[in-house]
């Protein structure tokens, strides 16, 4: 066993080797700055003035992010780099400026860029001045040619978004756990629409009974129970809704044994309504 997990070290380093550490933050912040940014503003698309005498409508357009700066303390402003904000304690922030129009009665009176904020710029991004920099440029800027990026700095501190698989949504994530000196199979998904957010929880416990924890249900359900309360009557059918493959679908046993006298859609949620609310 020890000898097969040592197979998979040259497969990772080289990877590691070939994209390096950071590459999943940089490609995800430079997404952001190429699409999400703008897309954002394309939902917000106008907004619309109350006015009793003459009413407009302020059109958003374009948007882009410009090279990182700060304003010192007499209204000047200057460009900095990451070192930099590291050794005065500021942010490495860029301005956001988007273009704007005002219309009224369906007539354009102005267009101009003006500065909605600032935003912190990842390190090494393409917002990042560091991006284009050769190995000798980066040392005269009092940076490390080896630094992945990846990170903000904040303060003068450097910051990680730290990624969490157990918070991706409408994905799958499949699992073993310690429980009791036992290994139990746990799957669970959190399942995502606008404004609303679920877990559901699959659990295959050491006699091959799986059942499953559902919002709202203070204990678990046995998952032939769950499947015929919804519509799924005969064996044959929740069989093959979970799988095709013989080799899967004999894992259902333990469950199909202990399912009891529920055989149809009505018994199932009678079962269920007994189980949550005794």
């Amino acid at each position: 066993m020890t000898q097969k997990y040592n197979h998979r070290w040259p497969i990772i380093q080289n990877i590691l080797d070939k994209e390096g550490i950071a590459k999943q933050h940089l490609d995800s912040f430079d997404e952001f700055l190429e699409n999400g940014l703008q897309q954002i503003i394309r939902e917000v698309n106008q907004i619309d003035i109350e006015n009793a005498e003459y009413p407009y409508k302020i059109q958003l357009e374009k948007i882009k992010l410009q090279q990182p700066r700060m304003m010192e303390l007499d209204g000047s402003i200057t460009h900095v780099t990451p070192a930099e904000a590291r050794l005065r304690n500021i942010s490495y922030v860029a301005p956001i400026m988007m273009e704007v129009s005002v219309i009224e009665d369906n007539k354009m009176l102005e267009k101009r860029y003006i500065h909605v904020g600032d935003m912190p710029v990842m390190v090494k991004s393409r917002g990042c001045i560091l991006r284009s920099y050769g190995e000798q440029k980066l040392i005269d800027h009092q940076e490390d040619p080896r630094d992945p990026g990846g990170y903000f700095i904040i303060n003068g501190s450097e910051r990680v978004i730290v990624g969490l698989e157990d918070l991706s949504y409408n994905k799958i994530i499949v699992d073993n756990e310690k429980v009791g000196g036992k290994i139990i199979h746990k799957a669970k998904v959190y399942s995502s629409i606008i404004g609303y957010r679920a877990k559901l929880e699959l659990i295959m416990k050491d006699d091959g009974m799986i059942v499953a924890k559902i919002p709202g249900s203070p204990v678990d359900i046995p998952i032939v129970t769950l499947m015929r309360a919804l519509g799924l009557e005969s064996d044959k059918d929740i069989a093959g809704a979970v799988s095709l493959v013989d080799e899967i679908t004999t894992e259902l046993e333990g469950s199909f044994a202990k399912a009891g006298d529920v055989s149809s859609a009505k018994d199932a949620i009678v079962s269920i309504i007994k189980r949550i609310a005794p």
